[in-house]
Formats: C-alpha cells, structure tokens, sequence
C-alpha cells in the first residue's frame, strides 16, 4: 500500500535569511547585480549625453533596479519572506523581466557608445560609454543568471 505522508522529493528548500543570503546560490547575485547596476549609472551619469532618449532609459532601469534589488536585498537579509513560495515566484518574476529591460538598456548604451566615438570630447566618452556598456551587459548576465537559477531550483 501506498504512504499517505508527504514524499521528501517534495521538500522545498528554506529561503535563506540574514548573513546565509550571501552563501546561497542564486540569492549571492543579488549583491553583485546591485554593484555592477551602480556602475552603470554612475558611468553613463558621468559622460556628456549626446542621446538623452536613449541614455535616459539606461538611466532608468539601471537605477530602478539597483533600487528594487537593494529592497529585495534588505527584505531577504531582515527574513521578511517568512519562507513563502510567493517570494520564490516574486523573484523568479522580478528577475527575468529586469533582465529583459536590462538587455535593451544594454543594447541602447551600445549604441550610444558607438554613436559617442567621433562626438565632441570624444576620447573620454567614448571610454566612459565602453565601460558603462560593459557593466550594463554583465549586469544583464547576473540578471539572467539568478532568474534561470531561481527558476529551476
């Protein structure tokens, strides 16, 4: 006869809470996500803007989700989850829709580094837009990885 308990193959593990943030895989991303999205701010905020739409929108999902990121942070650090599945999902969700946005973030800051080459002061954009379209496509990387991560754990 069957066993009416609950298997083990249906234990979820526990999200992790305080310092353990930092050892678990995909809840680690989150720190680097927040330092490289912070590069891409600060670089692109650093450059004269010759493309302020497409710049713009770089600014703009860099630092939302830098911000939310932080809060998710916090928010996993301090045990608000409470270990709910609806935080799994949350973050699933949050994650692979920021790594949408941050692929055409990515792809505009490109552009507007390629568009920066023959521009006025052109040397020092030029370096500072490479830099900040760097980080904007590691950023993406992490963001993609901790969704992926996440999902299939």
């Amino acid at each position: 006869m069957a066993s009416v308990g609950p298997s083990a193959t249906s234990a979820q593990p526990a999200l992790p809470s305080g310092p353990a943030v930092f050892k678990t895989i995909p809840y680690a991303f989150i720190l680097p996500e927040i330092l490289c999205g912070t590069w891409v701010w600060i670089l692109v905020a650093a450059t004269s803007v010759s493309l302020p739409l497409l710049q713009g929108w770089v600014m703009y999902v860099s630092l939302t989700s830098c911000l939310i990121s932080l809060l998710l942070l916090l928010s996993y650090i301090l045990g608000f989850h409470r270990n709910s599945e609806n935080w799994k999902v949350l973050d699933s969700l949050y994650h692979g829709t920021t790594a949408i946005l941050y692929m055409s973030a990515a792809v505009l800051q490109a552009n507007a580094t390629i568009n920066s080459e023959f521009g006025s002061n052109a040397p020092l954009n030029y370096q500072l837009n490479c830099a900040a379209s760097f980080f904007a496509f590691l950023t993406t990387f992490l963001y993609i990885l901790h969704a992926f991560s996440i999902y299939y754990q």
